[in-house]
């Protein structure tokens, strides 16, 4: 599907007037005339904070296995993969298109050859009708730029890239091994090729402030993206910040201080951001904190509740700040 409307327009064509903020699922259905549902492929691409180009320790929060569904095994193909999610959700969701959803790890860190491989035998899968991939800020090279733009005028793509926070100490505590300069640059190079870019943030990290946080939504209102994934902090078992947590260094949200957060985040927010996300629900037995115990629906209704009942809507603070 080319990319031939202007941004603006087409955010305004979506805007869900019963909902206080820019909603993703009706953009995409908008956008692609149904319901879409991604469907998560570990295509086997590793990541350099990970491999010893930058690291080996990883992000100090990450652990790609918390959100990779058990179908997703390295020793399957792309297509079996597909093909394995298309069965599970047409079950649940029997009239739905599918995007293939390139989460696992860094998903351009690999040559141009490598990157069309995977991703056209992707395509090739029967219901699939594009893209979604993941990737790091620092992991864009021109002759991939070069496919990714090639490959948005033959097909739907969105590139997501993982920013986590636009506070420089912060980025360097988490071990991401990039800086806030690394994002404005990763996001202005897709954005003068006409990629469709999601921006992927964390609320709640160590060492940030409400003020700092709020603050952030400025800054991120400035980068030329069109979609952003927001989620609370998770201290997940076995990585660095969970050595943290055992040490009492952090603390996590109730779930009313995040949906107060969030909710006066998303007021300082540009209206024409579309939003993707608010929270994130990796498997029980991989949390440590916070155990919640809500579904992310019901979270999603305690939001809308709350902004409704204070007359707030995404970007009523922006103009103010």
């Amino acid at each position: 599907m080319a990319i031939s409307m202007s941004i603006n327009t087409r955010m305004e064509q979506s805007i869900d007037g019963s909902l206080p903020f820019n909603d993703y699922g009706r953009w995409i259905r908008q956008r692609m005339g149904m319901r879409m549902q991604k469907l998560p492929v570990n295509a086997g691409f590793n990541c350099p904070n990970r491999d010893g180009r930058l690291s080996t320790q990883g992000c100090s929060f990450c652990d790609n296995s918390s959100f990779t569904p058990p179908y997703c095994q390295p020793n399957a193909s792309i297509t079996q993969q597909l093909e394995a999610g298309k069965r599970f959700f047409s079950r649940k969701y029997p009239n739905t298109g599918y995007l293939a959803y390139f989460q696992s790890f860094s998903n351009t860190y690999a040559d141009t050859d490598t990157l069309r491989e995977r991703y056209e035998e992707a395509l090739a899968v029967e219901g699939i009708r594009g893209l979604v991939v993941s990737t790091r800020p620092d992991c864009l090279s021109t002759c991939c730029l070069d496919y990714l733009e090639e490959l948005s005028r033959r097909t739907f793509l969105t590139v997501e890239i993982g920013i986590e926070s636009m506070n420089d100490n912060t980025l360097m505590n988490l071990n991401r091994q990039h800086d806030t300069r690394c994002v404005l640059q990763a996001t202005e190079a897709l954005a003068s090729r006409g990629i469709i870019t999601c921006g992927h943030v964390i609320l709640g990290l160590p060492q940030e402030s409400e003020e700092e946080m709020l603050r952030q939504a400025q800054q991120i209102s400035q980068l030329p993206i069109q979609i952003l994934k927001i989620h609370q902090l998770q201290v997940l078992r076995g990585t660095a910040l969970a050595k943290c947590w055992e040490r009492g260094d952090i603390r996590v949200s109730t779930p009313n201080e995040y949906l107060s957060l969030l909710a006066q985040y998303i007021c300082r927010l540009r209206s024409d951001l579309v939003l993707e996300r608010f929270f994130s629900s990796s498997p029980i037995s991989m949390v440590i904190a916070p155990q919640w115990g809500i579904r992310p629906s019901i979270l999603n209704n305690k939001l809308t509740e709350l902004m409704r009942e204070k007359g707030w809507h995404q970007g009523i603070f922006a103009a103010q700040e």
